[in-house]
């Protein structure tokens, strides 16, 4: 089964406005490019007034369950446009989604098209400093059912999330995230599921970093759809201040995970 592409090209018009909002208040950086990326934890740093950041990659994930296999290639994007020195409106997802589906008792599936997009902002609360004191930050989305039929969720799903970071000697990191959504179960009903995840960071110089992260990226009953955790591991490098390349992998801890995902990422600031 093969979808059309969304007819509505979301991302790409919202980073042409967004580039041409930061074009405008365009301003010679002065710090180092921090991003959401490569792992599941999020930054509790913000773009900055006027700046744009564009974080994507290629991703692909193999899944094996109930005797099928599955396997998925997706372009997560995140667009990052500040609006004040403390808070960033958001919008992202998996992008340009290819699925194929192997089941023992029927013929493959083949899925192609637009993953839905989420809409929000994020607004940091505290900075974090040398003396202990985490940086601190809220984030706030709205999925909504605008990816292509196959690939679109049920109506439109809330998530709130908490994301605080510590900076510890000798270059090492500390980040938590929990959080909480609404969605919608097979049968129609709404449900509350948690996120919860924690990331250790480790400077491996002044350009390069690696992480290590256990991530619970969907705590949810069996009724759901289960809880998926996995453990993450990767690097991120920054090339220049304004540009970062990243490469990550996930291993499933429980079954409703995927078995393995991978993927490469660049992120540009401007």
């Amino acid at each position: 089964m093969r979808q059309p592409q969304h007819p509505v090209a979301v991302l790409p018009l919202l980073a042409a406005v967004a580039f041409a909002c930061a074009c405008a208040r365009a301003r010679a950086e002065d710090n180092a490019i921090v991003t959401d990326r490569p792992d599941f934890v999020e930054s509790a740093e913000v773009v900055g007034l006027g700046r744009f950041q564009v974080e994507a990659g290629l991703q692909s994930e193999r899944d094996r369950g109930n005797g099928a296999a599955a396997r998925t290639l997706s372009t997560p994007t995140l667009l990052r446009l500040g609006v004040s020195e403390t808070l960033e409106l958001r919008a992202g997802g998996d992008g340009l989604t290819h699925v194929r589906a192997a089941d023992p008792a029927g013929a493959p599936r083949r899925v192609h098209g637009f993953s839905d997009v989420s809409f929000g902002a994020k607004w940091r609360v505290r900075e974090g400093d040398a003396g202990g004191m985490p940086g601190v930050a809220w984030l706030a989305d709205l999925e909504t059912p605008i990816g292509s039929k196959s690939l679109r969720g049920k109506g439109v799903r809330p998530a709130v999330r908490v994301t605080a970071e510590w900076a510890l000697p000798h270059d090492f990191s500390i980040g938590v995230m929990p959080g909480v959504f609404l969605d919608r179960n097979d049968d129609g009903k709404r449900y509350a599921a948690g996120v919860l995840a924690v990331t250790l960071g480790k400077g491996l110089g002044s350009h390069l970093d690696a992480f290590v992260e256990v991530a619970g990226e969907r705590l949810a009953a069996q009724r759901n759809g289960g809880s998926s955790v996995t453990f993450d591991t990767g690097l991120a490098w920054r090339a220049t201040d304004s540009l970062q390349l990243d490469l990550a992998f996930a291993h499933g801890l429980s079954a409703a995970a995927p078995d393995f995902r991978g993927g490469l990422g660049v992120s540009a600031r401007f």
